[in-house]
């Protein structure tokens, strides 16, 4: 058996431009508000989920689950406001309806998200 490896120049057609795919849908982010001791208004400002880097939210879905929801929030936050989410303790069961909107907001269905994960 042979492999063949075929090499393109730079100026040769190609298969699939990359560069010129735009978003289906408006990448509009997503805001909501968690309170603190500190501050009763606090809201944070979630990037869309389809605008989100997808090479670290494939490295937290091998943790599973849980891990894949937090790689999304931290993503989605980014690093500042991720701290500052996390120094407010918060009950699972608004960790949950909050990713459910979320994931509402972002036209992304369960199922969708639970496929990726396993991927």
């Amino acid at each position: 058996m042979t492999t063949r490896t075929a090499t393109r120049a730079d100026g040769e057609v190609f298969d699939f431009n990359l560069n010129a795919v735009e978003a289906e849908s408006d990448l509009k982010p997503y805001v909501f508000l968690w309170a603190s001791k500190e501050n009763p208004n606090r809201r944070f400002t979630m990037q869309h989920m389809e605008g989100l880097n997808v090479w670290p939210l494939m490295v937290a879905a091998d943790g599973g689950d849980a891990a894949a929801m937090a790689g999304i929030f931290r993503e989605a936050l980014g690093k500042e406001q991720w701290n500052d989410f996390r120094k407010t303790p918060l009950p699972q069961y608004k960790l949950k309806a909050l990713f459910r909107a979320y994931r509402e907001y972002c036209g992304a269905s369960e199922g969708e998200l639970e496929a990726s994960s396993d991927s």
